[in-house]
């Protein structure tokens, strides 16, 4: 009989060792959602809006440079960085780049290159093929390999003006980046004569 009693007594701490890890464990997950539902997050956006037609026109006041400020396709597009180089280490003279997020986190982003070189382009254009042309003034290239997600420059508008290359690129569809180019290539007509 006291073996039979020891087994018992043993089986019943082994159940209750159990029962006691999972005790243990529905408090502590209890805690933890607790804390997720007690502690405030922030949503908001960390990336803050920048007036890219304000430094764009401190930017012609300085460098007298024909800066193309574009137009963004619709509402609830913002731009979320805008600045000039002017005495750039990539071989150009200077360039204007800007970048804009569109209402789905679409982005477009644009640069203004002047006096670029061969070399330049070429670095901006690797490892992307030519797959047509858009409006008679852009040439699309393309990514040799497509990505996914999709990168930034995989689909890119190129275009150049004398000297100076403009380049359209960005993660929106297509169709959007072309409307995008359209408001560019009216600033070109005008900046450019």
């Amino acid at each position: 009989k006291a073996v039979v009693v020891s087994d018992a007594a043993a089986q019943r701490r082994a159940r209750q060792t159990v029962i006691n890890l999972g005790l243990s464990l529905a408090a502590t997950l209890g805690i933890v959602l607790a804390l997720v539902l007690i502690v405030p997050r922030d949503d908001s956006n960390r990336i803050q809006p920048v007036d890219y037609k304000d430094i764009a026109a401190g930017a012609v006041e300085t460098t007298a440079l024909p800066l193309i400020v574009p137009e963004l396709p619709s509402t609830g597009w913002w731009s979320n960085s805008a600045k000039i180089k002017t005495s750039p280490t990539d071989g150009t003279d200077a360039s204007w780049t800007a970048g804009f997020v569109g209402p789905n986190n679409e982005f477009i982003g644009f640069t203004q290159a002047f006096t670029t070189n061969p070399t330049w382009i070429a670095l901006q254009l690797s490892e992307k093929t030519q797959t047509g042309t858009y409006d008679e003034s852009w040439q699309i290239f393309e990514a040799t390999r497509p990505n996914k997600p999709v990168k930034t420059r995989d689909y890119m508008l190129v275009t150049t003006i004398g000297n100076d290359t403009i380049l359209v690129y960005g993660t929106a569809d297509a169709a959007v980046i072309q409307a995008f180019a359209d408001s560019v290539k009216q600033q070109i007509q005008s900046n450019y004569p």
